[in-house]
């Protein structure tokens, strides 16, 4: 399970023992018990503090923000007692026990013997056993542990030894993939000189007496280090500042509130109270509030491809498009405001998800503009926010075009044979879906359909309904152009007797009759059942049909009448000799 942003501070005070020494994290930097800086450059997750004799386990979870290549401790997860709970400190202030949210503020709440109480600088879990008490305190980006180690101590973890960080890695508190290096180009707008004068403010003689006693050299080279590569947005520096100035108090230390005055880093968490999805993390919006915006490696497709969702869905005649919230706050788009064509047709927000969804369908095109060439019909709506009535607009003008179509129906390769009863057949082209059946009757009502057991005598009157589900009635007709029969199920094989020829009845068969050809989205025709007369044993029969956009065109073909027709379907029925329709057909 992936872990939003969170900073912990664990301070552990053993009996009989020394001065307390301290283990801090920030970003990617670790500082262990004895001041050596290291640093995680992936995404999993690392153990910090683990005692097997009190069944205790402290484990961070890195996760990348703005930037593919630089980690950042996400969240905590403290393991306790032989039934392993977890207690998991995320960004925000949000607690997890055994993967249940609970609500915390500054009255303490106990799980499993650990109490947890929030207050404005982040969440502080206290966990109690017969050799020492722990406290964890997590503010979302940094984490810290004290401790006052004992003589030949058991404990491990990179608090306890930061020189080997691989073998500190945990795979099964880790993501699939974690360990995959990303490079991503430098950030030229990015100031070294500047930001490392403004982390030797750790030098300040305001924090003179605890410079005596804690070395401020590995947090001014993790704070140079870490901000020299990395944005200072999102208060990045202050968490450097503020994770010294914690070190300082817990060894006693007073730090003067003029030094977090001209530091301009108040003691109080970033993004308090502000919860994200797994695929983003809290930070400074463009508009300059906090927000959630999306962690780099989720944003990396979506930036190459210069998109803000996934493609459209078109499905059952309705088209959707899906937009990530925090991509849109990253351009400083407000959802809120964008609309399709029809601007009472608005998104919808799934706050879970963080997305928002625009979609129409046939019944309300929400302003959708309907086309037509020669292979599909197009059914096109925009996501928008330009309002053509302002003079002046002071936000980046959104344009986003998306679209689902009806393919022409190519039925040229599909056979139907009149020895089955129906031939379905699902048409994927590109977006929509619709289906296409073929099924013959010897009714004229079309009740009675041709089973493999009907016998259909030469000459016998057959109907044939050529039938789509999944269009739309109200736009779109179809069209039979062509129907022929073969004596073998290739359509472009010799014998070939044309029954529709250019979406009219054949003159040359004054038995077919067609109905409805144009006028919605199935028609039928009728002809008198016949044989080849060289290969007497099967008819497989065949169908073109197009579809066409009512509003522009006149769907209904043209045909000539025809007095040699007329004639032969007053014809009356002569009995010849029967056939039996099955697979395989035979007379």
């Amino acid at each position: 399970m992936l872990r939003p942003l969170f900073y912990l501070c664990v301070l552990v005070t053993l009996q009989g023992a020394a001065r307390a020494e301290i283990c801090t994290l920030t970003g990617p930097t670790v500082i262990d018990f004895q001041g050596h800086l290291n640093n995680v450059t992936d995404r999993c997750a690392y153990s910090l503090l683990a005692d097997s004799g009190n069944d205790l386990k402290v484990v961070a979870n890195f996760r990348e923000r703005r930037r593919r290549d630089v980690s950042f401790v996400d969240s905590m997860t403290l393991t306790v007692g032989s039934s392993a709970d977890e207690i998991v400190l995320e960004q925000g202030g949000r607690v997890l026990v055994n993967d249940a949210v609970m609500s915390i503020n500054s009255t303490s709440q106990n799980f499993f013997g650990v109490d947890v109480v929030k207050d404005e600088t982040g969440v502080t879990a206290e966990f109690t056993t017969t050799e020492y008490t722990i406290n964890v305190f997590f503010d979302g980006t940094t984490a810290q542990i004290s401790m006052e180690v004992p003589v030949n101590s058991t404990l491990a973890g990179l608090c306890i030894d930061a020189s080997n960080v691989s073998s500190e890695k945990r795979t099964e508190n880790s993501p699939l993939s974690c360990e995959e290096q990303f490079q991503d180009p430098a950030d030229n707008s990015i100031d070294c000189a500047a930001l490392t004068a403004r982390c030797n403010e750790l030098r300040d003689p305001l924090l003179s007496d605890c410079n005596a006693d804690i070395d401020p050299t590995p947090y001014i080279n993790a704070c140079s280090e870490t901000l020299c590569k990395y944005s200072a947005a999102d208060g990045l520096r202050c968490q450097f500042m503020r994770a010294y100035a914690r070190a300082c108090s817990l060894n006693g230390h007073n730090v003067p509130n003029a030094w977090r005055i001209k530091t301009r880093c108040p003691n109080r968490a970033f993004c308090q109270d502000k919860f994200c999805t797994d695929h983003e993390f809290c930070g400074r919006k463009f508009s300059g509030d906090n927000g959630c915006l999306c962690r780099a490696v989720f944003a990396h497709p979506y930036k190459e491809a210069d998109t803000l969702g996934d493609p459209t869905v078109c499905e059952a005649n309705s088209a959707s498009l899906t937009l990530f919230n925090c991509l849109l706050e990253e351009r400083g788009i407000d959802y809120t405001v964008l609309h399709l064509n029809n601007q009472s047709c608005r998104g919808e927000l799934d706050e879970a998800a963080n997305t928002v969804t625009f979609s129409f369908n046939t019944e309300n095109l929400c302003g959708a503009e309907i086309t037509f060439d020669e292979n599909r019909i197009n059914y096109t709506n925009t996501i928008m926010n330009q309002n053509f009535t302002d003079v002046i607009i002071r936000h980046d003008q959104v344009f986003i075009e998306f679209s689902c179509f009806n393919p022409q129906p190519q039925l040229k390769t599909v056979a139907f044979t009149i020895n089955d009863n129906s031939y379905m057949i699902t048409l994927q082209a590109g977006e929509w879906t619709y289906n296409v059946s073929m099924i013959p009757y010897i009714d004229e009502k079309c009740t009675k359909v041709v089973a493999t057991d009907t016998e259909v005598k030469l000459n016998q009157k057959v109907w044939v309904e050529l039938k789509t589900e999944g269009l739309d009635a109200d736009t779109i007709a179809v069209v039979t152009d062509s129907c022929w029969a073969t004596s073998v199920p290739d359509p472009d094989s010799t014998p070939r007797h044309d029954l529709i020829k250019n979406g009219c009845a054949n003159p040359d068969d004054g038995t077919v009759r067609v109905m409805g050809n144009g006028v919605g989205t199935s028609n039928r025709f009728s002809f008198n059942m016949f044989e080849f007369t060289r290969h007497p044993d099967n008819v497989h029969l065949h169908c073109q049909l197009r579809l066409c956009l009512k509003k522009d065109n006149n769907c209904v073909p043209m045909c000539p009448s025809s007095k040699r027709r007329r004639r032969f379907a007053r014809s009356k029925y002569t009995q010849d000799e029967p056939a039996l329709i099955s697979m395989g057909w035979r007379k």
